[in-house]
């Protein structure tokens, strides 16, 4: 005679490695890191589209924005230092050796794969804002230049300073204006 008996639940035990608490920690902190790329890029779009429009204000808006949130990256950075501190002690290496995957060897296997999907969707999110940020740089670079032509061109006397030809006006006209080039074809 055979005693049928119900189907146990089968409880899933964490493995003696697996640290929830720490695992927490560690994806709200990737959380905490991916809102804080997400406005880093929408600053740097932001400021990006400011410096095309010419628009001198909203490009020093963005910029004390950028600082601001750059700060915050700091206080957040020092939350990574002390999540690696934690983990080297558990791993039992130097906190300089933690790496994403020795990190998810203390995560159960749906945290660790949670954790390699921010950690990547982060990479991706700071390769984006760091090439936008250059992009920026670079057309600031073209609006400074043109602007310092531009008071070139204003500078008559010739004495490279911006301001001295309106400080000292001369009488006489400066046969030297019209023999500029003021369009230079081989550049």
């Amino acid at each position: 005679m055979t005693l049928l008996t119900a189907p146990q639940p089968q409880v899933v035990l964490a493995s003696p490695s697996t640290d929830p608490l720490l695992t927490g920690d560690v994806l709200a902190h990737l959380d905490a890191q991916l809102a804080s790329a997400r406005t880093l890029l929408a600053i740097v779009l932001d400021q990006g589209k400011a410096i095309r429009e010419r628009n001198v204000q909203e490009v020093v808006r963005h910029a004390g924005r950028l600082h601001a949130e750059l700060q915050r990256r700091r206080q957040i950075d020092e939350g990574r230092a002390v999540l690696l501190e934690q983990a080297a002690a558990r791993l039992q290496i130097a906190s300089g050796a933690v790496t994403l995957e020795a990190l998810t060897a203390l995560m159960d296997f749906a945290s660790a794969a949670i954790a390699r999907r921010r950690s990547a969707e982060l990479r991706g999110l700071l390769d984006e804002v760091q090439r936008e940020h250059i992009v920026n740089r670079a057309l600031m670079g073209q609006e400074l230049a043109f602007l310092d032509h531009l008071l070139r061109l204003v500078d008559v006397t010739g004495s490279g300073a911006y301001g001295k030809a309106a400080a000292r006006p001369s009488t006489q006209p400066d046969r030297s204006v019209g023999a500029r080039r003021i369009l230079d074809m081989k550049a």
